[in-house]
């Protein structure tokens, strides 16, 4: 299931990066396609990682900067999350943004 999940998400970020329009703040389509790759990366090892989940946290790059959004279970999730997104090649900065929320029983 997470092989499937990982593959959907890396097509996901491909297709998001065809038809390339430069977007406000990034200068370049190349950086669009740098920023749009690193967002892929940091999903794909939230998707491989037990602990952090893919689908209740969003992530936004501009220029290398990770900005990390939605919600976590524990404060241990949401430090896991910034440390993987910090594990990305060509990540400069992470910006966590994500709230504690535990889960309702």
């Amino acid at each position: 299931m997470k092989k499937i999940l990982i593959a959907s998400l890396v097509a996901l970020g491909a297709l998001s990066v065809t038809g390339c329009a430069v977007t406000s703040g990034q200068s370049t389509v190349g950086q669009y396609v740098d920023d749009a790759t690193i967002g892929t990366r940091v999903k794909a090892r939230f998707a491989e990682d037990a602990q952090v989940s893919a689908m209740r946290i969003q992530v936004e790059t501009l220029n290398g900067t990770v900005q990390l959004a939605g919600f976590a279970t524990s404060q241990a999730e949401k430090d896991r999350a910034g440390q993987l997104a910090r594990a990305v090649p060509d990540v400069k900065e992470v910006r966590n943004n994500i709230i504690v929320k535990p889960a309702e029983k």
